[in-house]
């Protein structure tokens, strides 16, 4: 499904909201942000989105000009079909230092010269991606939930492309609307980030900035989005206060496994 979040004309952002559990996979959103006729797509996905997010660019841009491919962290949902965008199109890959060494591993047709050439490595601190002379700005987003993890927001649109933050398990909801009663879908958010998020020190952390940010619309890479400052004040409340990832441990989740306990 194809959604058009934003368009003035002359920026443009699109998502793209695949469900491939019917595939064995998690539902997921990839998306894209052009720009006066420059273009980037944000998390594309594996093997499983590829085909199909091909041919919904095709709608809009030249894919072999395509300016870059930006991963918000490794994970394959995210980024692993990296390599048929490396050979397919003109893209920089614009991913964290942390994970710059692993793409050699992502893409075994592209020669190691040619890569180094067009890896773009985000620092720490985050960085501005031009767009043409729109600015894409990379937003530090560590532990939440890969220790190199970045979100990125778009000044024009004022959306925040959050990544696995944000993210929900929708099976059977329509992903295509935003949240409305935030306190019904703490349910479906709950469980994930309570496991995949480190801790609430860094969930502090981050609501601090985003505070920081004019932001209308939080667009996470799974699940329901955030629009409107009502709600997206809503959650940036409920994860300044969430207790997850190491909060959550006890030495009864450290010890070897019983006896009793399930055989393989």
């Amino acid at each position: 499904m194809t959604i058009e979040l934003y368009n003035d004309g002359n920026h443009v952002c699109v998502a793209y909201e695949d469900d491939v559990n019917t595939s064995g996979g998690i539902q997921s959103n990839q998306f894209l942000v052009v720009h006066d006729g420059h273009a980037a797509v944000i998390d594309p996905g594996g093997d499983l989105t590829y085909a199909g997010l091909y041919d919904h660019l095709n709608e809009r841009i030249t894919v072999k000009d395509l300016d870059y491919v930006i991963a918000s962290h490794q994970d394959p949902d995210i980024i692993s079909s990296l390599s048929k965008w490396v050979v397919g199109t003109n893209c920089k890959v614009v991913i964290s230092r942390l994970w710059k060494r692993f793409i050699p591993h992502l893409c075994r047709t592209a020669k190691a010269c040619t890569l180094e050439d067009r890896v773009i490595p985000i620092p720490d601190e985050g960085m501005t991606i031009r767009l043409g002379d729109s600015p894409l700005v990379a937003i530090p987003a560590h532990f939440l939930h890969s220790e190199g993890n970045f979100q990125f927001y778009d000044p024009i649109s004022k959306i925040l492309f959050s990544g696995d933050l944000g993210a929900s398990m929708v099976d059977g909801h329509d992903v295509s609307k935003p949240v409305v009663d935030f306190e019904k879908h703490i349910p479906l958010m709950e469980g994930f980030h309570q496991r995949y998020m480190s801790s609430n020190k860094i969930c502090r952390y981050w609501a601090n900035m985003a505070r920081r940010l004019d932001i209308e619309w939080i667009v996470p890479q799974h699940g329901m989005s955030f629009q409107g400052k009502e709600i997206v004040n809503h959650f940036i409340d409920w994860i300044e206060g969430l207790e997850c990832g190491v909060d959550l441990m006890t030495q009864e989740n450290f010890r070897p496994p019983r006896r009793s306990d399930t055989w393989v």
